[in-house]
């Protein structure tokens, strides 16, 4: 691993963190994010509101081992949770953890969460569900393993969301489309019963190669 790699998943974590907390994904000191750097990741310090983390402030952990590099403060209290995640799923890259106010509320009245348009097919797909379980516990972190190997977008009842991608660019936007989903259907089901895309207009905007070109350049490496 180079110096050079380290310094650019730094400054990507620093520019996807503020980009949360602008478009209110997250508030005051709460969610987490991550990304890897060669064999370690890179992760949010507790206590800090994501948008206050500057580039040298972002935690090394060994991912192999659990090993924290960074001791003057501490990793975020969902440590166990990404390292879990990126030993599970070699193919994660970056990880990001936040407290959505419509996917929190529709954890609460819901437990699925129907395909409802183009975006949602294409950058994300189905979308699962892990009942309530403490966070910052091995208990979630198994949880939330479980489900990384088949699933890139995780509510989280009564929490929140977990999205990966092969970079944080593709993560992030998958956190973005799943608000917005969640939003969507909170208020088509509040106004009557929602018109959902059957299995196969789900497969089709899937195979449409206009969408599979638009993912691609969303996994490029910036």
């Amino acid at each position: 691993m180079t110096q050079s790699l380290e310094q650019k998943v730094r400054e990507e974590l620093t520019l996807y963190a503020r980009k949360t907390v602008a478009k209110g994904l997250v508030v005051g000191p709460g969610g987490n994010i991550s990304a890897k750097a060669g064999d370690l990741m890179l992760l949010s310090p507790s206590g800090f509101a994501l948008e206050d983390i500057e580039p040298h402030q972002w935690i090394r952990v060994e991912i192999e081992s659990g090993k924290v590099l960074d001791t003057e403060v501490r990793p975020s209290s969902e440590v166990l949770m990404h390292l879990y995640a990126y030993r599970e799923n070699p193919d994660i890259q970056a990880i990001v953890h936040t407290h959505p106010a419509y996917c929190i509320a529709l954890t609460l009245v819901a437990q699925e969460l129907p395909m409802l348009f183009p975006d949602q097919a294409a950058l994300v797909g189905e979308v699962t569900f892990v009942p309530y379980v403490l966070p910052t516990t091995d208990l979630l972190a198994d949880a939330v393993a479980a489900k990384v190997g088949q699933h890139n977008s995780i509510l989280l009842e009564n929490h929140g969301l977990v999205t990966t991608g092969k970079n944080l660019r593709e993560a992030y936007y998958r956190t973005e489309v799943v608000e917005e989903s969640a939003k969507i259907y909170l208020a088509a089901k509040a106004a009557g019963t929602p018109k959902v895309l059957t299995d196969a207009e789900y497969k089709e905007i899937q195979s449409l190669e206009s969408e599979a070109y638009r993912v691609q350049l969303l996994q490029k490496l910036q």
